[in-house]
């Protein structure tokens, strides 16, 4: 029997996404009411327009708002400025039985200056990780390493000058030396995904990390984004070739982060809009993903990352179908610091490995990142709102608790 048939009787998963009192176990009654005023402005359309628009005319006329943004929305969603700033978060996660995953969330770097301090950066992740309990996995961007026009080009397979051949040389060897340096320290590492247009290039060099270090475990991940249509079988074929090239494949699957971009480029140049019709289909294809990494666990490593209730379901019934641990490490599940914590802190009091994106990063820098956490939590299908709910629920239950 596959993970795709079902069973007559269902077995208990012990995994309850609806308790708020586990959900929000690590926050004091202060910390809740200040995620209860966070949550409450991000469910308003307008006021996180009007709020985005000032703070960018803001941060471009250089005026004083760090005062602002560092105790609130920044402390929500990243860990801090520094590697050394995150470890309270990273300890205060530990507690509870969940990792930490520290992303330097630095974008739009563009000189060859900016692509090596990343790269440290990222090298210095990856040591803390090796020497830290609660540190599972490193992450890094491709772009955060190389000019996206270049990895655009060689998609592309235009020709390349001289010195954008020098430049791509340099790319891979700091892929190399970032994957290299994470063999060395047996620490995971994830390679995010990004646009379609550069993501095949990506890949190449995701695949030719993993043969030379997934010889032995899973050490290098890639991206699986199941909003496009091809994924699936993207994954299935980079499953068979692992298999016949002898290394593990290593793999994070997401729903996808560029749904709008992808479209409206795909219009604009006249080619197949590569999106899922919908998000039921998305939702299929996740789901049938993650049954596929199940079934075939003796050769793949994964990390379901998602915020999908049902998804984290269906993962943890599959484990307990197949008799798969939840301590298992070659599976791992993982949700962004700041958002659904119902899922996170119950799947880790379940026992199962779950993980947060800890993002860090100087704050100006870090801005893009937090603009798009406010706006993904207005537009995502109410995101904000389910945030909101569960936050008053909480707030509820301790009132009523101190009554009692």
């Amino acid at each position: 029997m596959t993970v795709m048939e079902k069973i007559s009787e269902p077995q208990p998963t012990q995994v309850d996404f609806n308790d708020t009192s586990v959900a929000f176990a690590a926050k004091s009654d202060k910390a809740l009411k200040k995620m209860y005023y966070i949550f409450a402005a991000m469910n308003q359309n307008w006021l996180v327009a009007l709020g985005t628009a000032l703070l960018r005319f803001a941060f471009k006329l250089n005026l004083p708002v760090k005062w602002v943004i560092k105790p609130t929305v920044f402390n929500h969603f990243c860990g801090g400025e520094t590697i050394e700033e995150c470890e309270t978060t990273m300890q205060e996660l530990g507690q509870y039985g969940i990792g930490s995953i520290l992303d330097y969330s630095v974008e739009g770097e563009k000189t060859e200056a900016g692509f090596e301090h990343t790269l440290q950066e990222t090298l210095r992740t990856v040591e803390k990780a090796a020497a830290h309990p609660h540190i599972p996995f490193s992450v890094f961007k491709v772009t955060g390493l190389a000019s996206f026009k270049l990895l655009e080009k060689i998609q592309a397979k235009q020709s390349l000058t001289s010195q954008e051949q020098a430049a791509w040389g340099r790319v891979q060897a700091r892929v190399d030396q970032i994957c290299q340096f994470a063999h060395k320290h047996q620490v995971k590492i994830l390679i995010d995904g990004e646009e379609t247009w550069i993501q095949d290039t990506i890949d190449l060099l995701a695949y030719t990390m993993m043969v030379r270090y997934n010889k032995e475990r899973c050490i290098v991940y890639n991206t699986f984004q199941m909003y496009r249509i091809d994924m699936l079988q993207n994954l299935k074929a980079a499953y068979e070739q692992a298999k016949e090239n002898g290394y593990w494949l290593g793999a994070k699957l997401v729903r996808g982060a560029y749904i709008e971009k992808e479209r409206d480029r795909a219009e604009e140049l006249g080619y197949p809009d590569p999106m899922q019709p919908d998000k039921a289909a998305c939702d299929a294809d996740f789901d049938a993903a993650v049954a596929f990494c199940v079934d075939h666990l003796a050769e793949i490593g994964f990390c379901a990352g998602t915020h999908n209730i049902q998804s984290n379901q269906y993962l943890t019934e599959l484990m307990v179908q197949k008799g798969i641990t939840p301590q298992d490490k070659r599976v791992y599940f993982a949700q962004l610091y700041g958002m659904s914590d119902q899922i996170s802190f119950a799947l880790a009091k379940a026992g199962y490995n779950v993980a947060k994106y800890v993002p860090y990063g100087p704050l100006k820098a870090v801005m893009p990142y937090l603009f798009r956490r406010a706006e993904e939590n207005t537009s995502v299908a109410g995101q904000s709102s389910r945030e909101l709910q569960l936050i008053k629920a909480e707030i509820k239950r301790r009132k009523a608790a101190s009554y009692t």
